[in-house]
């Protein structure tokens, strides 16, 4: 039979089509499950109409619970152009809230990861990227309450080896807690003496990594296995700031530049702005540059945040401790001083980014 698998109109820059965050994996490994089984497949993103190509099946990705509208949007569209198809929605916001999708006009909802899908290699002949997306494990140990992880994959499992897998001289991990593999050491081993095409692989993990399970060895084996822009996880308050130290030092003893070394973030929740501004200065102390993310709830269903005009919790997920202001500064903030440590200035200026945008695009390019 016919299958159209449809990503929506998310709001992702074009540049970003086929970035590492947004790609739609789990449509790939459908598609590759359907062939096998003979269905005709077609991928498309936002909403299309083709008079040569009738599903019997439409499914719709979903991504981020506040993205639900797109969501809406291409139910809508497809129900309405083949009303004769049966229409899925699944993902992050179908799983999350099952029932709230359901109230889009589709037909079926689909809960969780596809098991049968997930043994599929994805179906890369669809989009135009130079990676591969690899799962060592589903799952987390952690049970974090601003994630929704361990509500979609509630149990932990993990691969013991991925050697067979890699057919790209890139991979990106998609792993919510790659360090929680017991194998990953020797994940990072296969990696260390991997090639593909006669050239070595290298790596990087889509999630920050839980530093409270890195060690002097893995920090070692993660630069030796050629694992690229390493975010350190600094979920809470300024106090775990020696632990966070720690953390740092074992990846720059291992041979990582500080300013390669990323602390991920989360603002616009429960440290304040203050404390989070503490957290950013002694981030600038350290050398090392933020991975930040705005907070919202895993029940938002909408975000209408624009950076350039003053807004109130009707247009976007403000938290009590925080103001449309501070949020928006805090932001500002952190992308100035990303450019002064990146690029090695003593403060910041519009002038100095231009200079460092420049020196970007003069850099020869490493086969």
């Amino acid at each position: 039979m016919k299958i159209l698998l449809v990503e929506p109109n998310f709001p992702i820059p074009p540049k970003s089509k086929n970035h590492r965050d947004f790609l739609p994996i789990g449509l790939l490994k459908l598609a590759s499950y359907h062939r096998k089984k003979g269905d005709k497949v077609k991928l498309v993103r936002g909403n299309r109409y083709f008079p040569d190509f009738y599903p019997k099946q439409i499914k719709i990705t979903s991504l981020f619970t506040y993205w639900a509208d797109y969501v809406w949007e291409s139910v809508k569209f497809y129900k309405e152009n083949y009303p004769k198809a049966k229409v899925i929605v699944g993902g992050i916001y179908a799983s999350l809230m099952p029932e709230h999708c359901r109230k889009s006009g589709c037909d079926d909802v689909f809960v969780g990861v596809d098991e049968a899908a997930e043994k599929c290699e994805p179906a890369y002949n669809l989009v135009d990227v130079d990676y591969q997306i690899v799962h060592t494990s589903r799952g987390c140990t952690r049970r974090c309450k601003f994630c929704g992880t361990w509500k979609i994959e509630p149990e932990f499992k993990s691969k013991k080896s991925i050697k067979k897998e890699i057919k790209s001289n890139r991979i990106i991990f998609y792993d919510n807690n790659l360090l929680a593999n017991p194998y990953i050491k020797d994940i990072l081993e296969e990696l260390k003496n991997s090639k593909h095409n006669g050239r070595v692989v290298y790596s990087e993990s889509q999630c920050g990594i839980d530093g409270r399970l890195l060690t002097p060895e893995v920090a070692k084996l993660l630069k030796q296995a050629r694992f690229l822009n390493p975010r350190i996880a600094w979920d809470h308050g300024y106090g775990q700031r020696k632990m966070i130290k720690k953390q740092i030092d074992m990846l720059v003893e291992a041979g990582y530049p500080a300013k390669d070394i990323y602390v991920f973030m989360i603002y616009n929740y429960e440290p304040d702005y203050y404390e989070m501004l503490k957290k950013l200065k002694q981030c600038k102390k350290w050398g090392v540059q933020i991975a930040d993310c705005r907070y919202r709830p895993l029940n938002q269903t909408f975000d209408k945040y624009n950076g350039r005009v003053k807004q109130t919790s009707e247009d976007y997920y403000i938290h009590p401790s925080w103001t449309d202001k501070r949020v928006k500064l805090f932001r500002k903030k952190v992308r100035q001083q990303n450019i002064t440590i990146r690029h090695g200035f003593d403060f910041y200026s519009r002038e100095l980014e231009r200079l460092g945008a420049r020196r970007k695009r003069e850099m020869p390019v490493l086969a």
